[in-house]
C-alpha cells in the first residue's frame, strides 16, 4: 500500500485488495477490463502490485501463498479507522471476531481483519500519517 495515500474520513472504504491464486491472469484481466495501471512493489516477503487509477493508488493485488490452502481468490475491502487496537476491542465487544490481530505494515500503517457477527469479513486500517 502506498504510504502517501490521501487521508480518508474514518469509517470510509480506503483500500481494496485482491488475493489471487493466479495474479498474472488477474493483472491481465483487470488492466484490460478497467484500464488500471499497476505499480509493482515489494511488501516484505511478497511482490505487491498497487492498482493506480489516474494518479491515485486505490488498491493492490498479490499472489496467494500456500498458507491460503484451498481458499479461492478474493477481494478484501479496508475501512479507515482512528485506532486499530481500540477498534478491535469494539469488534469483540459487539460480538464480532478478530481473524488477523492488529499488525503493522512497514511504511504503510496498521491493520486487522475482522468478521462481523454474521461472519462477513472486512479489514480495518490506520494509514501512517493519517
Amino acid at each position: 500500500m502506498s504510504a502517501q495515500a490521501p487521508a480518508y474520513a474514518m469509517g470510509t472504504f480506503c483500500w481494496n485488495e485482491l488475493a489471487s491464486s493466479d495474479v498474472e491472469a488477474a493483472k491481465r484481466f483487470y488492466t484490460e477490463l478497467f484500464g488500471w495501471k499497476l505499480k509493482e512493489g515489494d511488501a516484505g516477503t511478497m511482490k505487491y502490485n498497487e492498482i493506480v487509477v489516474g494518479e491515485r493508488a486505490v488498491g493492490g493485488m498479490y499472489q496467494m501463498g500456500p498458507e491460503y490452502g484451498n481458499a479461492p481468490s478474493h477481494w478484501m475491502p479496508y475501512v479507515a479507522v482512528e485506532d486499530v487496537d481500540e477498534t478491535v476491542k469494539r469488534v469483540e465487544a459487539l460480538g464480532g471476531k478478530v481473524c488477523v490481530p492488529p499488525t503493522d505494515i512497514p511504511n504503510t500503517g496498521r491493520f486487522a481483519v475482522i468478521n462481523d457477527p454474521s461472519g462477513a469479513t472486512l479489514s480495518i486500517l490506520k494509514l501512517s500519517g493519517a
